[in-house]
């Protein structure tokens, strides 16, 4: 059985999605409506009431193992408080309660992306991925590529893009310039609208000292997400940059 909503709207298992509304008179309506394809956006409200119920990491969850075409955002109330934590799928315009695990998180993503998505992998995959996140915090980049491969070799069918970024970055942290780049152009291949997978190229570049493409990668982050602007990490990137671009512009 796939998962869906019940008539109450909580995660269980059912044959179809429920799309829940209200009347003009305050009452909840319920309509059977089929699991949704191509671009999906799910909405996890992080509100008081739902925050409390682990609205967050079901948040974080849901954004490290969905597949590109699903967009995972946050958003406000929904209405049902203490039903939480509440998700809105669109399309079809589902309400979903009561996700609060991650593998009530993973069987909503099954349901929206049918067989070929296996829960438990995608999870097991993310648990060696924020494994070898906090090895590279500590600086040890030869623990964390090994698990980053493990975590590649089980082929999870969502947040693959995140995995290559972060062996990447791995790579050339051990001087692997050639597989760092490769790792980096790999992730943005699965996930095009990703800009970590750019600077990330960026990055590679500037070790490689191809000042153009790193400049091209970074311009290309910038248009995805303007917001980096204003991240310190992306401003010493650009000022790393321009000192080796000033000194290449002036011989020439």
């Amino acid at each position: 059985m796939a998962l869906g909503i019940n008539s109450a709207g909580n995660c269980s298992a059912s044959a179809a999605f429920l799309r829940v509304t209200r009347s003009w008179k305050g009452r909840w309506r319920v309509t059977a409506v089929a699991a949704p394809e191509g671009e999906v956006e799910i909405r996890v409200c992080v509100n008081r009431t739902c925050g409390r119920q682990g609205s967050r990491e079901t948040l974080a969850v849901l954004s490290a193992i969905a597949p590109p075409r699903i967009s995972v955002l946050s958003c406000g109330c929904l209405g049902r408080c203490g039903a939480g934590p509440n998700l809105a799928v669109i399309p079809p315009g589902a309400l979903v309660g009561h996700c609060g695990t991650a593998a009530k998180a993973a069987k909503l993503l099954a349901e929206l992306c049918g067989p070929g998505f296996d829960g438990q992998r995608n999870l097991e995959a993310l648990a060696l991925r924020k494994k070898a996140e906090d090895e590279l915090e500590k600086g040890n980049a030869a623990e964390a590529e090994p698990l980053l491969t493990q975590a590649i070799d089980l082929e999870p069918s969502g947040g693959l893009h995140f995995v290559y970024r972060s062996r990447a970055s791995a790579r050339l942290a051990m001087g692997d310039n050639a597989g760092a780049l490769e790792d980096a152009k790999e992730s943005s291949r699965l996930s095009p609208k990703y800009p970590q997978a750019y600077i990330c190229q960026g990055d590679v570049f500037l070790a490689m000292e191809e000042w153009d493409a790193a400049e091209k990668a970074y311009l290309t982050a910038l248009e995805l997400d303007p917001s980096i602007r204003r991240s310190k990490s992306f401003k010493a990137r650009v000022a790393k940059l321009q000192e080796k671009l000033v000194p290449s512009s002036t011989s020439s």
